[in-house]
């Protein structure tokens, strides 16, 4: 199964039972309050929409783009509408739970802006300053322009060092190894940039390999979170996990979000699954000892199997630890007594910082996430600016992310609501491309009635 299927998942990585709708309810000390009778009232969501959302979500269990899902509406502090469809474990029948683990890949990014953004309240750089100031391997890079006739890449010096604005809104020049046939791209696969065994390994070798193009020029998906998370360590003097730990997990109880899952919790780690052309359906990756293999260690999340704490890609976490991550940010850095961040920063972070005429392509998970003009781009979220231009259902200044293997979610300030998805797949039905992100989208704004 993996010899046939290993093409397919490079290239998913690339893009990095019933529903239940959970009683609304005020923000307790300990939210979200996930568990909970039908509720009495959906406030400004027309009951019918929502159920038109749970069947379409359900939908796409039963007609076997997923094998499991979760989904969570919140608006006003209030769970709205809490779905969980399916199973998480194809051998055991096990459902979709509360406390099922996901890897959230980059849904990763937004979590490590933050953590930088911590330490720029603190002083400790400003968005301007070229990144060379605190990271010195870089001043020599090259920029990659062209190639020569003998099809080697022809290489020129940098106009300038990238700045941490840059760094944080992939504007800086750097690759990502993902995809793409450029030489710079080549070099992150074969010099395998993102399985370095430390950080200091992935700086060096990313300082090795030319920038795709000048600082500053264009908007390209790239390994610049990595380098944040590298530079949340420099800063704090911890290691990014433990930093993460006690400046954000702790504070927010995200009890189940790190870059393992604990052996004594392993059971709750959602199977990861791809599409067998021979099966004809989702399969699971083995997770096993017995199955383990170069090609499936990565997806495995054991704690002897991480290279380097990666905050592109490396968290897992669950559907209510997200929520409160999402929560705070929509109550602008702060949650059940806790600030994380300073309202000012929420509002720096999620508003346009690309250069004029700059958009984004991707939005985690998908290339060209919507038709019509552009989206932008924060401080490690995308950004819905202008709904109407941008042909989205959403409110102005909505700003979102998503992962590999399918997971998405995004925050609207101007409805005072946010929406996570979670799935583990790579690889989508042939022909039935399932946009989980649009559907969504489209159906939550159907049923809200203001």
């Amino acid at each position: 199964m993996l010899k046939s299927t290993s093409s397919l998942i490079a290239a998913a990585v690339l893009l990095a039972s019933c529903a239940a709708n959970e009683a609304a309810t005020a923000l307790p000390e300990t939210w979200p309050p996930l568990g909970g009778e039908q509720p009495a009232s959906t406030g400004a969501f027309d009951p019918a929409g929502l159920e038109a959302l749970s069947a379409a979500m359900q939908g796409y269990v039963d007609d076997g783009h997923v094998i499991g899902m979760q989904t969570l509406l919140v608006k006003d502090s209030k769970v709205i509408q809490h779905g969980s469809y399916g199973v998480m474990d194809v051998e055991t029948a096990a459902p979709v739970s509360d406390d099922t683990i996901y890897r959230i890949y980059s849904m990763t990014k937004p979590i490590t802006g933050v953590a930088l953004m911590q330490l720029h309240e603190e002083g400790k750089f400003e968005l301007d300053d070229p990144v060379t100031d605190y990271i010195p391997e870089f001043e020599t890079l090259k920029v990659l322009a062209g190639e020569n006739e003998d099809g080697s890449p022809k290489l020129v010096d940098m106009e300038r060092p990238p700045t941490m604005r840059e760094l944080m809104t992939h504007t800086a020049g750097f690759a990502y190894g993902l995809g793409g046939g450029d030489y710079v791209n080549q070099q992150y696969r074969e010099q395998g940039v993102l399985a370095s065994p430390d950080m200091q390994t992935f700086i060096d070798k990313v300082a090795a390999i030319p920038l795709l193009f000048q600082p500053g020029e264009r908007w390209y998906y790239s390994a610049a979170v990595d380098v944040q998370g590298y530079l949340v360590e420099k800063f704090s003097g911890m290691s990014f996990g433990d930093y993460l730990d006690a400046n954000v997990f702790d504070p927010l109880n995200m009890d189940d979000t790190g870059f393992y899952v604990p052996e004594e919790d392993y059971q709750r780690l959602a199977d990861l699954t791809v599409y067998n052309q021979e099966e004809g359906k989702f399969v699971p990756m083995p997770t096993s000892p017995e199955t383990q293999s170069p090609s499936t260690t990565p997806f495995l999340f054991r704690k002897d199997t991480i290279s380097f704490e990666s905050g592109g890609g490396g968290l897992v976490s669950t559907l209510d630890d997200y929520a409160r991550f999402s929560q705070m940010m929509l109550n602008k850095g702060e949650l059940s007594g806790q600030r994380i961040l300073e309202p000012e920063t929420v509002e720096l972070m999620t508003t346009n910082q690309l250069p004029e005429g700059v958009g984004i392509g991707f939005d985690g998970t998908n290339r060209n996430p919507e038709e019509g003009e552009r989206h932008k781009f924060g401080l490690d979220f995308g950004l819905i600016s202008d709904p109407e231009a941008m042909n989205s259902p959403a409110g102005t200044g909505t700003y979102y992310w998503g992962g590999a293997a399918g997971t998405w979610f995004w925050i609207d300030p101007e409805n005072n609501l946010f929406f996570i998805g979670m799935i583990q797949r790579f690889g989508a039905l042939p022909g039935e491309e399932a946009d989980f992100r649009g559907r969504s989208g489209e159906l939550v704004y159907e049923a809200l009635e203001e």
